[in-house]
């Protein structure tokens, strides 16, 4: 193994990477990444084992970054498993010097593009979680006061314009008194 890690780093430098840290089968590998902060983190395997992947997939969710896997031997579970875990890019068949560099470089064009989708997936849930809160809301004004949605919507408005609210706030506030209010 030790000669795996030379001749990996070795290519990284001639590719010019700077190694930060290097972990061995059985360290923390989130902890080594929260203590080295790289970049990349770049995995060389046999073959992926369902600890390392469980380790990727903590580092994916708490610390995320590109992930290269090489592996020597694999199969379409391995893979698909791995890119659940959040690795960028699983090569099969070991590692040529010459590849690293355009092989990092897709890695984290491919992690870049994954976390812009991932947030605008975030953003779109958030803002329709909030037109929920506010349609609900709005829903209550009608009823209670007998108005239309148009109605409903300004006041709402209004009333987050003179708290200096935002307007999800103040339709969230509206249903838990009409929660506390109820009969």
């Amino acid at each position: 193994m030790p000669e795996r890690v030379a001749v990996l780093e070795q290519a990284l430098t001639r590719a010019g990477c700077t190694v930060s840290g290097v972990a061995a089968p059985g360290d923390d590998l989130a902890a080594v990444v929260r203590e080295r902060q790289p970049d990349v983190i770049i995995i060389d395997v046999d073959s992926p084992s369902r600890d390392t992947l469980e380790s990727l997939r903590a580092i994916n969710r708490d610390l995320p970054r590109p992930i290269v896997m090489f592996v020597d031997h694999s199969d379409g579970h391995a893979i698909e498993e791995a890119m659940k875990a959040g690795v960028s890019a699983y090569v099969i068949d070991g590692l040529n010097a010459e590849r690293v560099k355009p092989i990092i470089d897709v890695a984290i064009a491919r992690f870049k593009e994954y976390q812009t989708l991932r947030s605008e997936l975030e953003r779109t849930k958030s803002s329709l979680q909030d037109r929920k809160i506010i349609d609900r809301a709005k829903g209550i004004l009608m009823e209670q006061r007998k108005i239309s949605e148009d109605e409903a919507y300004r006041a709402l408005r209004r009333l987050a314009m003179e708290q200096n609210r935002r307007l999800v706030d103040v339709a969230q506030q509206l249903i838990t008194f009409a929660q506390v209010l109820k009969p």
